[in-house]
């Protein structure tokens, strides 16, 4: 128990859609005093067993059932899709909200960075700011004043310090707020997703700071969807699913886990019923297949041809600029073509359908499964996100006979092809 700083044990996150507390300052003041003494929710609908019910208003677990524990200087990945319960879990732990029922052990003192700029206030200069943050995690001034010169070096923000920052960048906010937090003698840091906002530099900066501070035998629990960050920080991982715990363990295990999840909900759901499209949605992907193949299945080598079919929901022509991403097993994207970037468009009438064949005289990928995001940008400013569709599609790849020599190449490495889009 000496070498454990955080414990969660059975813990749940309920909410009721639409509504802000209890409703009543008595029930509001009568579950905060329940929370004080380290009881369940007063007001917790017991017996839910789906995600929502209409008894007395819709209620959704965030969490439930939560159960892992953190040791001592380790570095504990946290990943899943988006609405996982993720964020929710860090919140709970930060002591920004409460669980709904179960308990959960820390052992030191927090930090945490769940958002761009929490914290900050936007007439403030980032000097001001570092001292406002600072106070707000716990520093003395004292404190800020002997760790300041190293905040703003790393930062970078040196030229900006003296500037309120609501002049800042979103980036320049995340660079500033995790220069604070990482600094901050702390026992345990939590970081969220933050970093994805932060330039390739900064980024490789950061994760030099985490394993920096998990080495000086402080604590880090990391979120991200940038599987190569957790595979280089994390000593372990745990996935998160529809707000349970579905998987703790090693890092590469972990993650093989989530994509075969992933890949597998891809294969089920048609592009055209994804729940989780964004954009505007005046014009849609309705579906992706890979011509020439069989299952969704091509040799390396062969002629790799991904067709998309477009629609306009509109009763007007709009320009389009489609472009998809293609991500490994491992979540690690080899590349992604946009057709805004090589100023190709395209015009769909109302309410038509179009169709975009993206192809490669050689698929150059080696035998592994991928898929890819999609994302498109159009309309009257021609920016407009209209779709945008994580994890839209799946794909595999065989060995085959890439240089036609007649041998099979089980291990061939990516090799850069040429492409066209029709």
């Amino acid at each position: 128990m000496s070498n454990l700083v955080l414990k969660i044990k059975n813990v749940s996150k309920q909410y009721r859609l639409g509504e802000l507390g209890t409703g009543t300052f008595s029930h509001d003041l009568k579950r905060w005093w329940c929370q004080i003494r380290g009881k369940d929710d007063p007001y917790l609908t017991i017996g839910i067993e789906n995600d929502r019910t209409k008894s007395g208003g819709d209620y959704v677990w965030a969490l439930r059932d939560v159960n892992f524990e953190v040791n001592h200087g380790e570095v504990l990945g946290i990943i899943g899709r988006n609405g996982a319960g993720k964020s929710t879990l860090l919140k709970l732990l930060a002591e920004i909200t409460s669980p709904s029922k179960g308990e959960f052990y820390i052992k030191g003192k927090i930090a945490a960075l769940l958002e761009i700029g929490t914290g900050f206030h936007p007439e403030l200069t980032g000097r001001e700011n570092i001292y406002l943050n600072g106070a707000i995690l716990g520093m003395s001034k004292s404190e800020v004043d002997d760790n300041f010169n190293e905040i703003v070096e790393f930062s970078g923000c040196q030229k900006y310090i003296d500037t309120p920052v609501k002049r800042y960048s979103s980036g320049m906010l995340v660079r500033l707020g995790f220069s604070v937090a990482a600094h901050l003698d702390t026992d345990i840091l939590i970081v969220d997703e933050v970093l994805a906002v932060g330039d390739l530099e900064f980024q490789k900066k950061c994760i030099g700071k985490m394993q920096d501070v998990s080495k000086s035998g402080r604590t880090v629990l990391f979120v991200s969807h940038n599987m190569a960050s957790i595979s280089n920080l994390c000593s372990r991982c745990i996935v998160v699913d529809k707000g349970s715990v579905v998987f703790n363990g090693n890092v590469n295990n972990a993650i093989e886990y989530y994509y075969k999840s992933i890949n597998s909900e891809v294969k089920k759901i048609s592009l055209k019923d994804r729940k989780d499209k964004k954009g505007l949605g005046q014009v849609r992907f309705s579906n992706l297949e890979l011509l020439n193949s069989t299952n969704s299945s091509i040799n390396c080598g062969d002629r790799l041809q991904i067709k998309a079919v477009i629609k306009n929901f509109t009763d007007k022509k709009i320009r389009i600029y489609p472009s998809i991403i293609i991500y490994d097993s491992k979540g690690l994207r080899l590349l992604a073509l946009s057709a805004l970037l090589l100023n190709k468009s395209f015009d769909i009438e109302n309410n038509q359908e179009k169709e975009i064949i993206w192809t490669w005289d050689k698929c150059f990928l080696s035998p592994d499964e991928y898929y890819c995001d999609l994302y498109m940008v159009g309309g009257e400013m021609n920016r407009d996100v209209q779709d945008e569709v994580q994890h839209g599609f799946y794909f595999k790849v065989n060995s085959g006979d890439f240089f036609n020599t007649g041998i099979i190449n089980e291990n061939l490495d990516k090799v850069c092809a040429e492409f066209s889009i029709d």
